[in-house]
């Protein structure tokens, strides 16, 4: 299917302002990959370590046989293979760290250790090296022996006892939250470390990044309020325990709007243009704190107006009426919609291996004025840079092909 989204072509000399830090990234799936993935689009120099004839596992999350996450996530970044289980892919990787600023890994705790480049050893060959250390439950604590995924942390963080409906089970979210979640944290935590070395002449650091915290940490003031009121949230889907009216709504087309009028102003502004001018004085919901307690009551009024109007109508009458109410899109209206292409929130990127020769993606973000992200080249495949980046430490074409012969790379 083609998108009808601007286009935006790679430019491999782009100026870009994380440029000249080296970031060396050894972790697989989505975590660090986040992490990296910010970096790059700003220029940073990252390089995937990937298992020779192996790859980062998230090259296999395909659709149609295209690695579509890959493509996405890594997007500006050089790929070279080295077999870390072999003594000189080792000494390779201690050559490299001496050329980085950062290094990224998301083994099971201890498995750089056990390999002998744990970060004692990493910090003797540069002692300014920035490790970020990824694991489900951080590097300490009873649990840091537990491999972790994604989504026994979200299971396990809070996030999926609150989502979904209380008759029903908990749900874990669609996607690789935690994971997203943590390398938002990871990558700013980064630029925390290397403005520490840059401005203050400080040494490395150790970053431990697990995927629990930083989920527990957008899930609001849960404890503070259970430590007030004792209360545990309940699973209300998109109703609101603490707003009201907020809920997501059908409308006479089968499609859905959603609705979140929790300002007061806003509240009375909506019974009005639903015709019920008279709820605004009503003691039931004149204020917040009524219209929670009786959201059971009030909801359905709502729900009944939205039913009412197609969606299209339903926009048309709260976009007039200046009424916080938006449409639930799913991909295929996203990628027709005005605000999206007029905005270039996503863009279609060259591609080399689907038969369009591009494939849609989001835009580089956050948008910086005066130094913003690029795109500078398509995710690489493996060991695609090997010569590149191999030769920068002293290895010749022949000591590729014998290391090659060795599977070492």
């Amino acid at each position: 299917m083609t998108f009808n989204l601007p286009n935006e072509m790679f430019d491999a000399k782009a100026d870009v302002p994380l440029n000249g830090i080296r970031v060396l990234d050894l972790s697989r799936l989505v975590s660090g990959n986040m992490v990296t993935h910010l970096l790059a689009d700003y220029g940073a120099d990252v390089v995937k370590i990937e298992r020779p004839g192996v790859g980062d596992d998230l090259r296999n999350w395909k659709t149609d046989g295209v690695s579509t996450h890959w493509k996405v996530y890594c997007r500006n970044k050089k790929s070279i293979s080295l077999d870390l289980r072999k003594s000189l892919g080792k000494e390779l990787l201690l050559k490299l760290v001496k050329t980085a600023d950062v290094l990224v890994e998301n083994f099971k705790p201890g498995t750089l250790e056990k390999w002998g480049i744990g970060p004692e050893t990493l910090f003797e060959h540069n002692s300014k090296l920035v490790i970020v250390r990824i694991s489900g439950w951080g590097q300490t604590g009873p649990w840091s022996h537990k491999p972790g995924f994604g989504s026994l942390v979200e299971a396990m963080s809070g996030f999926a006892s609150m989502n979904g409906f209380d008759d029903r089970p908990p749900v874990l979210p669609p996607l690789a939250l935690a994971d997203m979640i943590a390398g938002l944290y990871g990558a700013f935590s980064i630029m925390v470390a290397v403005r520490e070395i840059e401005q203050k002449k400080g040494a490395g650091q150790i970053i431990d990044l697990s995927l629990f915290e930083p989920i527990l940490s957008v899930l609001g003031p849960i404890a503070a309020i259970h430590s007030i009121s004792g209360a545990i949230p309940r699973r209300t889907g998109s109703l609101s325990e603490t707003t009201s009216p907020r809920n997501v709504y059908e409308c006479k087309d089968g499609k859905f709007v959603a609705l979140s009028a929790s300002m007061q102003a806003m509240s009375e502004r909506l019974m009005k243009t639903i015709g019920k001018p008279e709820l605004i004085e009503d003691p039931r919901f004149k204020t917040n704190t009524d219209r929670v307690k009786n959201n059971h009551l009030l909801d359905p009024i709502v729900a009944s107006f939205m039913k009412s109007h197609t969606q299209e109508e339903c926009l048309e009458i709260f976009e007039e009426a200046d009424v916080t109410v938006g449409a639930v899109a799913d991909i295929e209206q996203l990628s027709s919609h005005p605000y999206i292409i007029e905005r270039g929130s996503l863009v279609n990127l060259p591609d080399r291996d689907v038969e369009l020769g591009v494939l849609p993606a989001h835009a580089a973000i956050p948008r910086l004025s005066e130094t913003p992200a690029k795109m500078r080249s398509e995710a690489p495949d493996i060991g695609e840079n090997n010569e590149e980046i191999f030769r920068e430490i002293g290895l010749s074409k022949s000591d590729l092909k014998t290391l090659e012969e060795q599977g070492v790379i």
